[in-house]
């Protein structure tokens, strides 16, 4: 009988989802693979900075990589230490949903997981969006920093009837000042909790007068289980997107 497949993900996404569907496979993941709760493997650092020794250690028959997530010259070195390397690119729902089942296949997922059918499904179900609006979506401070073009969290909201401002910048996550954000005056401001992580008092301050909508970073750019319930969670932030209200 062959020993079961070993796999380290360096991408928290692709960790819940491999967890999900192919439960024992992963010996190691990263410090920010959160999903599922309670994940009990080896911990080989951070997704931009991984333990190249410490994961060869563990003897993993694959390496599973984002082309954003991770840094090109930590793929090199894994693929020097004679380690298989996937790496996936992710940049649209579709490009997702075919790219899981490219990482499922790759893991001997052999039928096709149940949460992946419903992520499909709940994202083709999208009523009519309502009528369009833009907004600005910061992904950090100090410095300001936005979805530009090509992303897959602009893709997502763009479903969601949500036009970012930035969309065609020639760079994918450009600085802007912040007078400039403001002076764009977009219909709301989406501000996830991840990577930087805004919150109530952390973020709508900056936009007076401008509804902001505090939004799920998981939900808005993993692409994994959380893309069943993801068409719900955002439209609910996003409806509920509120002029931010000082303190007094």
């Amino acid at each position: 009988m062959s020993r079961p497949l070993r796999v380290v993900s360096l991408v928290p996404s692709l960790t819940e989802a491999v967890a999900r569907s192919a439960p024992g496979a992963l010996v190691g993941a990263t410090d920010w693979c959160t999903h599922p709760a309670g994940l009990d493997v080896v911990r080989v650092g951070g997704t931009k900075n991984p333990e190249v020794d410490r994961i060869a250690a563990l003897a993993p028959d694959l390496v599973i990589a984002n082309e954003e997530e991770n840094r090109a010259p930590d793929l090199a070195a894994l693929r020097a230490a004679g380690l298989d390397v996937l790496v996936t690119e992710v940049r649209t729902l579709p490009q997702a949903f075919g790219e899981l089942a490219r990482v499922l296949t790759a893991c001997a997922v052999v039928a096709r997981p149940r949460w992946l059918d419903e992520a499909e499904a709940a994202w083709d179900a999208l009523s009519p969006a309502p009528p369009r609006r833009t907004a600005v979506v910061p992904v950090w401070r100090r410095p300001w920093m936005v979805l530009g073009r090509d992303t897959f969290a602009g893709d997502l909201l763009s479903r969601l009837g949500v036009d970012q401002v930035y969309a065609a910048h020639p760079e994918r996550y450009p600085r802007i000042p912040l007078d400039e954000l403001r002076g764009r005056e977009p219909d709301l401001v989406v501000l996830p909790d991840e990577p930087y992580r805004f919150t109530a008092d952390d973020g709508p301050e900056a936009f007076p007068g401008l509804p902001c909508a505090l939004v799920s970073g998981r939900h808005l750019t993993w692409y994994g289980p959380s893309l069943v319930e993801a068409p719900t969670v955002l439209g609910r932030a996003l409806r509920g997107a509120r002029p931010h209200k000082l303190n007094l």
